[in-house]
C-alpha cells in the first residue's frame, strides 16, 4: 500500500485506505484529501510538528550514540590494524603533505613547529571533511532501514557525525602527544580545545544533514564532493598560515579576498585549536594583523547559522526520505 492510500486515524480510530467500501461510500466525487479531512485521519507518512520531531529525536539519542559506535566497529572489523586505521589514515596524509609542502614547499621555513602545526590542520579539517562525505551517504545507504521503520530521519546524518566525532576524540588524545613531543608545553589555553572542538561539531551537523537531503535525491553529489572536499581543504590553511596569506592578498589591494579567507569556517576552526595548542604559533601570527576575537565570533557565527540552516532544510523534506 503505498503513502497515498494509507491514512491513520488521530484518535485511535482504524485505518481508512481507498479500498475501503464501508469508509468510502458516499463520498461521491469527493477527494482522498477531503474524506480524510471529513473522518479526522491523517497521512501515515506525514511530517510531523517542529517540536513533535525534536523531541522524538532526543528521545533516540541512545540509538544515534549506539549506531555511530556499530559503525564505527563495523567501517574498521574487515582490517588488521582495525580502528587504529581511524588515526593512521590522517597521519599518513600528515606525511604526504609534510613532504610536499613542508619539505619540497618550503613552508615550514616560516612556521616554528611545522608538524605539529600542519598535523593539527589535517585532524581538524578531517572531521569536517569526513561528516560532509559521511553525510551525503547517509539516507543513501540506510533506504532499507528507512523503509521498515518509522522514526526521525535526522538520526541518520546525526549518527554519522557522531561517528566522525568518536574518531577525532582519539584522534585528538594522539595529537597531544605529538605536540609535546614537538616541544610544546601544556598550557591553560588547552581548554579552549573543548569550545572549539563543540561548535565545530555543531556546524559539522548543520551541514552534514544539508548534504544528506541533497543526497538522498541527487545521487551525483557523491561523485562531486571529494572535488568540493579537496578544493576547500587547499584554500583553508592546512598547509599554510592564514594570517599571513592575508596580510599579503590585502597589501595588494584585494581586502574582499582577504575577509573571505579569514571567514572560511574550515579554516577558522583549524586556526583557533591551533591558537589553543601552539604557544609557538602565537609567536609566528604575532607580526600579522589577525583578530583572534573575531575568529571566535566567526566559528559561533559559522556553527549557528549551518545547524539551524541545515536542520531546517533536511526537515523539510522528512516525509521525502526513501520514496521511490
Amino acid at each position: 500500500m503505498s503513502h497515498r492510500e494509507r491514512l491513520t486515524a488521530s484518535e485511535g480510530e482504524p485505518v481508512a485506505t481507498i479500498n475501503d467500501p464501508a469508509r468510502w461510500n458516499g463520498t461521491g466525487g469527493a477527494s482522498l484529501a477531503e474524506f480524510a479531512a471529513q473522518h479526522g485521519l491523517r497521512q501515515s507518512a506525514a511530517r510531523p510538528s517542529l517540536p513533535a520531531y525534536v523531541k522524538a529525536l532526543w528521545q533516540r539519542r541512545t540509538f544515534v550514540w549506539n549506531l555511530a559506535s556499530a559503525k564505527t566497529a563495523a567501517t574498521y572489523s574487515g582490517s588488521h590494524l582495525g580502528q587504529v586505521w581511524q588515526v593512521l589514515t590522517p597521519l599518513l596524509n600528515a606525511g604526504v603533505y609534510y613532504l610536499i609542502f613542508g619539505l619540497l614547499l618550503g613552508q615550514n621555513k616560516h612556521i616554528t613547529n611545522y608538524p605539529a602545526f600542519l598535523i593539527t590542520g589535517v585532524f581538524v579539517f578531517t572531521f569536517t571533511q569526513r561528516s560532509l562525505s559521511a553525510g551525503a551517504k547517509s539516507i543513501g545507504n540506510n533506504l532499507s532501514l528507512i523503509r521498515a521503520l518509522h522514526f526521525p530521519r535526522a538520526t541518520l546524518p546525526l549518527a554519522y557525525v557522531i561517528m566522525e566525532l568518536q574518531q577525532l576524540l582519539i584522534s585528538m588524545a594522539v595529537l597531544i602527544v605529538i605536540v609535546l613531543l614537538t616541544g610544546e608545553t601544556p598550557e591553560i589555553s588547552w581548554l579552549f580545545i573543548i569550545p572549539v572542538l563543540v561548535l565545530q561539531l555543531i556546524f559539522n551537523i548543520g551541514i552534514s544533514m544539508m548534504i544528506a537531503r541533497m543526497g538522498a535525491f541527487i545521487r551525483d553529489i557523491q561523485q562531486l564532493l571529494p572535488f568540493i572536499t579537496r578544493t576547500w581543504l587547499y584554500f583553508s590553511g592546512v598547509f599554510f598560515m592564514i594570517a599571513e596569506r592575508v596580510d599579503k592578498i590585502s597589501g595588494h589591494g584585494h581586502h574582499w579576498l582577504g575577509r573571505i579567507m579569514e571567514a572560511n569556517p574550515a579554516a577558522v576552526y583549524i586556526e583557533l585549536v591551533r591558537f589553543a595548542l601552539l604557544d609557538t604559533y602565537h609567536k609566528d601570527a604575532a607580526q600579522y594583523h589577525l583578530n583572534h576575537g573575531l575568529l571566535w565570533l566567526y566559528a559561533l557565527i559559522w556553527a549557528v547559522v549551518a545547524f539551524v540552516g541545515g536542520f531546517w532544510y533536511f526537515y523539510r523534506a522528512e516525509e521525502r526520505y526513501g520514496r521511490g
